[in-house]
């Protein structure tokens, strides 16, 4: 059984830059795609980005393209995702997920394994 753990969330203000950090335990962190996603109050749970077992493939919502990089230190079982230029609507608790195929994918259905979320708020 895999744990995840996310770490790195704070109230920040916009144009403010974020790193999250997921820990995992549990499994073969190199076995398992990763990916981040976020839940703003009332709205669904969407993907941000995805990383493949060894970084070789990435993916990002349009909207974070170009201010968020996803990364993956598989020596320390840890996942990051570095947010720049923060807007308010980055607004959302994130989580971070692991599936055990090779590539991520955007469907939370798709994950396997979630951890507790981290609170990220930027105010304007």
């Amino acid at each position: 059984q895999v744990q995840l753990a996310e770490s790195g969330g704070g109230l920040v203000q916009a144009g403010d830059s974020l790193r999250l950090s997921c820990a995992a335990s549990g499994g073969t962190f190199s076995l398992l795609s990763m990916g981040w996603f976020r839940q703003a109050p009332g709205k669904e749970r969407e993907s941000v980005a995805t990383i493949s077992w060894r970084a070789e493939s990435t993916d990002y919502a349009d909207s974070v393209k170009g201010r968020f990089t996803i990364s993956r230190d598989n020596a320390k079982n840890t996942v990051y995702l570095q947010m720049s230029s923060l807007k308010p609507e980055d607004t959302a608790v994130y989580y971070c997920a692991a599936r055990r195929l090779r590539i991520g994918a955007r469907q939370s259905t798709d994950y396997d394994y979630w951890g507790q979320g981290t609170q990220v708020t930027v105010s304007s």
